[in-house]
């Protein structure tokens, strides 16, 4: 490989020069990463048994539904957790209703 003199280059070859780096870095770990599961997945297939069965072995954690604020008219009597819903209770309070009433 040729040394660069990079003092000589414009400033529109050295961005050039960095986009192609950059994508030669992303495609070598892309490459490496590959080549470190095709590693695993041959490891795994010696001991019997599939690279799928070991990474998705493990059961994810679920995390339990946030617990009901408050009631919504607009939510058919379910229970407001958040996310829009709660633009119905900010008007509600905004028109004089008490947060007290609309809590569960």
């Amino acid at each position: 490989m040729s040394a660069i003199e990079l003092n000589d280059l414009s400033l529109k070859e050295l961005k050039s020069l960095q986009a192609r780096i950059a994508k030669a870095i992303a495609t070598h770990e892309d490459r490496r990463r590959r080549q470190a599961l095709e590693e695993l997945a041959s490891r795994a297939r010696q001991m019997g048994f599939t690279l799928a069965e070991l990474v998705d072995g493990a059961p994810a954690r679920k995390r339990s539904a946030a617990p009901a604020r408050c009631q919504s008219s607009r939510s058919r009597g379910r229970p407001v957790r958040t996310g829009p819903e709660a633009a119905v209770i900010l008007t509600a309070i905004a028109t004089g209703k008490p947060p007290d009433d609309l809590r569960i």
